[in-house]
């Protein structure tokens, strides 16, 4: 029963913060960080819970019984790490927009709570309706945190933002429709059930066009080029909370669905498509790089360099081996913190000094060190410096990938290097050089405050945990990964992505 708890403490958190806000306009707030804290302390306790094969925890109950639909939630060892990634980035979250949210404060942490829920299911559900049923969950109350609290052009960035994700989530409802059609033609029953169509089989047409519908579903929330777009818009316009929870949890939604869904369930389309996906992630590690480097706006230059990073994900989930989805999954990881605190950082700024603008910063450093210092931190995080868990992530995609297909794994590791020069660059834009006061109201530049540095801390000392002792974090998600690789796409996919 943890996992259906987990999912509707949000969906009540939400809203009792929403309604209590009639009451007192600060409630809000102490209610979400509250359901929040809960919520992280009831994951942590799944960490102690014995496998039973192979889950943490299960829930199994029908639903729709007729439709073969159940209400099918689980979690193994990769479900905890990015459940308790959700958990704590929501935390962060809360303190992000503490005193950012001034108008409707209620209404915005019961879109945030509810986002959150929806990504709880997401990670937890095995029935493939119940899965599309928290996709769309998702995804509302994200358009309007960004519709209400956005930026100038709010509304732009919302539409951009929901359009691409309703269009590719459609695509892949359809593609789960024709699965459990299959599944009836050759079964006798319908079932959306996980376990019931791995067991499907098609043709190698048909297998590489369902594959495909998964695919772009989970390659434009990712998101992978050519299917990005939305994102740096959607940054840019969000509020700082938006952004933490973009950035760290939804972008992980996409890379958890190509692992659990897009690769086991059409092993054969998997592996023929493997060079093509390896070839996508190297394109999106290239060219979103050099695109950051055009950037003035500082929250679109971390949403550049944010799919810049995404891709040694896709890189390491196509490879297929132990030690590129090791990798995959330390980089969700990874950059769900360091990305988080870069937003976190770029919106504090916006919210001080009133400009994204890095052509109007300059000089800070003197002015505001506590922030210099952080950001220093979270940009050498960014860019892979050995000792943090950037590093590791990043590393193992690439010694994986390696195995699998060398041409594009070195042409990947280019990104590296593009990765350390704007990461540098930015630092010398905005906290070298003359100061630049005169460009905005300079009494508005004040330091961190202690609250927004025990935040930012926490962040730290997740990364460094995972660079220093990435085993802690390998072993929860290793049994997971091995089951994945023992199976028959295992076999499949080796080889195949090789030159």
């Amino acid at each position: 029963m943890i996992l259906p708890l987990l999912i509707g403490l949000l969906f009540l958190g939400g809203l009792l913060a929403w309604f209590s806000e009639r009451i007192n306009p600060v409630w809000p707030r102490w209610v979400a960080l509250g359901a929040l804290g809960l919520e992280l302390l009831l994951m942590l306790g799944l960490l102690g819970a014995s496998p039973e094969n192979g889950w943490l925890a299960e829930y199994n109950r029908a639903w729709l019984p007729r439709f073969g639909i159940s209400l099918h939630f689980a979690a193994d060892g990769l479900s905890l790490l990015l459940l308790l990634l959700t958990a704590f980035l929501g935390v962060i979250a809360v303190g992000s927009a503490w005193n950012e949210i001034t108008e409707r404060v209620g209404f915005f942490y019961f879109n945030l709570l509810w986002t959150l829920a929806g990504v709880v299911g997401i990670f937890t559900a095995l029935d493939l309706f119940l899965f599309f049923f928290f996709w769309e969950v998702m995804l509302i109350p994200m358009y309007f945190i960004i519709a209400i609290w956005g930026h100038e052009n709010k509304f732009y960035a919302a539409k951009k933002f929901f359009i691409f994700t309703q269009v590719s989530g459609l695509l892949m409802l359809v593609a789960i429709a024709v699965l459990a059609w299959f599944h009836y033609l050759q079964l006798g029953f319908f079932s959306f059930d996980y376990f019931d169509l791995l067991n499907v089989r098609m043709n190698r047409g048909m297998e590489m066009w369902v594959m495909l519908g998964f695919f772009i579903g989970f390659a434009t929330k990712l998101p992978s080029a050519p299917f990005h777009n939305w994102l740096p818009d959607a940054h840019s316009q969000a509020p700082s909370a938006g952004s933490i929870i973009l950035a760290g949890v939804l972008l992980k939604t996409g890379a958890y669905g190509l692992i659990r869904f897009a690769v086991p369930l059409f092993p054969n389309a998997a592996a023929e498509f493997a060079p093509v996906a390896m070839t996508l992630a190297a394109i999106s590690i290239l060219y979103c790089a050099k695109v950051a480097f055009a950037q003035a706006d500082l929250k679109r230059l971390i949403a550049y360099t944010s799919v810049s990073h995404m891709g040694f994900v896709t890189l390491g989930v196509y490879a297929w081996n132990e030690l590129a989805l090791q990798g995959a999954v330390m980089t969700m990881l990874a950059h769900g913190l360091s990305s988080a605190a870069l937003f976190m950082l770029a919106g504090g700024l916006q919210h001080r000094i009133h400009t994204r603008n890095m052509h109007e910063m300059g000089g800070f450093w003197g002015r505001v060190p506590r922030m210099s210092a952080v950001a220093m931190f979270f940009s050498i995080a960014a860019l892979g410096m050995p000792g943090l868990g950037n590093f590791i992530g990043e590393f193992l995609s690439l010694l994986g990938a390696f195995q699998a297909n060398p041409l594009l794994t070195i042409v990947s590791a280019f990104g590296l290097i593009f990765a350390s020069v704007y990461s540098l660059w930015v630092m010398q834009k905005v906290f070298q050089g003359k100061y630049a006061g005169d460009a905005f109201d300079g009494g508005g530049l004040r330091d961190l405050d202690n609250r927004e540095m025990a935040f930012y801390a926490a962040m730290m000392l997740g990364l460094l945990w995972m660079g220093v002792y990435p085993q802690s974090f390998l072993d929860l998600s290793a049994p997971t990964l091995q089951a994945l690789l023992d199976g028959e796409l295992g076999q499949s996919l080796t080889g195949v992505a090789r030159p």
